[in-house]
């Protein structure tokens, strides 16, 4: 498949010149193309952000929710229809800080979903106050004398939350980008990617450079299986690791679903009873 079906044609793109936001959106178009998933089998939801943006720029099914909330609905849309390829996708204030708890709960459920944080240790909408993973030391027009906080680890709380794919990459590489994502789609259930793209604008720090000089990728003997040592993997910090840190087979929250105990019949298409949906809505009234 030509990833140029994915084209939304001649558009105005809000991102700056330069923005890493344009290397995943050309690595999502990549993607979808090598997995032939068509436009109308993929819905991409989205939250509040620069990050949340691309699916105005790519042909699919979408849904831009609130700030934090790209998570609930992908994992009820998901549930809805389980034969659509579903992506939540967003920045890391987004996902990691506005919509952490929703983050941490969605993985313990399981849902067959990707996630793909935009990580830029930013927050490049509303003009550069640190993010969860800005770096300590960082100096931003809120944060004058550098940022106090350990950065918040998404990788490690994925792996020690229940995360069942765990994986970063870096849109320096995007080759290697669209080789970890294909793996997420293809995984069944909670996929997170952690996303690495520099912010040209607000971050002046976290540079393509310095994504290059201080990521390196896990070695092919590496094995995703082992819990405890994806766990060590994920805390290092002199240089980050790219890659899939861990992988867990285990059911998904559609499975689990006593919606699909006994029927098997996605939920849209499903008759509604409306005698028994008036009798709930009334027995939820207070009198």
């Amino acid at each position: 498949m030509d990833k140029k079906v994915f084209d939304m044609g001649p558009i105005d793109i809000a991102w700056c010149p330069g923005c890493g936001d344009y290397g995943i959106l050309n690595a999502v178009k990549q993607t979808m193309a090598e997995l032939e998933i068509p436009p109308e089998k993929l819905v991409i939801v989205s939250g509040i952000g620069q990050a949340a943006k691309l699916p105005h720029y790519m042909r699919s099914n979408f849904f831009n929710g609130l700030h934090g909330r790209a998570i609930p609905p992908a994992t009820a849309i998901k549930i809805t229809n389980p034969d659509l390829v579903v992506i939540a996708e967003s920045g890391d204030g987004d996902i990691y800080g506005e919509g952490g708890n929703h983050f941490l709960h969605a993985m313990r459920r399981n849902p067959d979903i990707t996630v793909i944080v935009h990580d830029n240790m930013v927050y490049g909408l509303t003009k550069g106050q640190a993010s969860p993973t800005s770096r300590e030391g960082f100096k931003t027009p809120v944060q004058v004398d550098g940022v106090i906080l350990k950065p918040f680890n998404p990788i490690a709380v994925g792996i020690a939350n229940g995360a069942s794919f765990v994986a970063r990459a870096s849109i320096t590489d995007i080759p290697g980008t669209v080789k970890i994502l294909k793996a997420a789609i293809q995984h069944k259930g909670f996929s997170l990617v952690d996303l690495f793209q520099p912010c040209v604008t607000f971050n002046k720090l976290n540079t393509y450079q310095w994504f290059k000089d201080n990521t390196y990728y896990l070695e092919d003997s590496y094995d995703p299986h082992d819990k405890v040592e994806a766990f060590k993997r994920a805390l290092e910090e002199d240089k980050l690791p790219l890659g899939i840190f861990y992988v867990e087979e285990r059911k998904t929250f559609e499975e689990n679903n006593m919606a699909y105990a006994e029927d098997k019949t996605p939920l849209y298409k499903r008759n509604v009873d409306l005698k028994k949906l008036s009798s709930l809505i009334d027995s939820m009234r207070k009198d």
